[in-house]
Formats: structure tokens, C-alpha cells, sequence
């Protein structure tokens, strides 16, 4: 059975979220959790360390190096595992209890494009 939709929101709230694409040039783990990585994403015009809680998702974290995705890019700053992630990257399924996949475009694209 499907999750319920969330509550309607509006489009201008829709675009406050800045969502681009993003290749993940590292995989990292982070030394003080269990969980987390330390993704180094380039988005062509700068970059950024986003961490995600993938470890214990994946057998091999590292096996998305090299892979675009899309990302959250406009979040504040937050510190875990003494570690600051500056984005959200998308990833389907995890909220459903299934094995996450990344949620990226079908064929390359430019760093940094936006979305929506």
C-alpha cells in the first residue's frame, strides 16, 4: 500500500526548493557514525559536501562515484557527526523501506542544472 500524498502546497513553495543536478566526484565515510558518507558533489559552478545516510544501505557507497544526481542545494547548513552538510541529495525509496536508488537524469546533463 502507498503512502498517503503529503498536504497540497502551493507552486511558490514549490519554488523556493533548489534542486540541481550534481555529479558525485567522492564517497567518503564519515569517521564518527556508522551510517553516514561525505559526498563531494560538483555542480559545475561550485561545490559541495553533502552527507548522506547511505551506509548502511549500501554494500559499497563508493559505487555511485562518478554518477549525477539531483540535489537539494539551497538548505541551511547542518552539523552531524561533526561534519557539515551543505544540500539533501534525492534518493527514491528509502521513506517506503525499500533499497534506496539515486534519483538521477536519464542521460548527462550539465552540472548545476536546475530542476523544475
Amino acid at each position: 500500500m502507498s503512502a498517503p500524498v503529503k498536504e497540497t502546497i502551493s507552486f511558490e513553495d514549490l519554488d523556493k526548493i533548489d534542486i540541481r543536478v550534481g555529479l558525485i566526484e567522492k564517497v567518503e565515510n564519515v569517521a564518527k557514525s556508522d551510517k553516514l558518507v561525505k559526498l563531494t558533489v560538483d555542480f559545475g559552478d561550485f561545490k559541495r559536501q553533502i552527507l548522506s545516510g547511505m551506509r548502511e544501505e549500501r554494500e559499497n557507497p563508493q559505487e555511485i562515484e562518478g554518477c549525477q544526481a539531483l540535489f537539494v542545494v539551497n538548505l541551511a547548513k547542518k552539523k552531524m557527526a561533526g561534519e557539515y552538510s551543505e544540500g539533501l541529495l534525492y534518493d527514491i525509496g528509502y521513506e517506503d523501506g525499500i533499497m534506496p536508488v539515486l534519483a538521477m537524469p536519464e542521460k548527462p546533463v550539465p552540472n548545476g542544472v536546475r530542476c523544475c
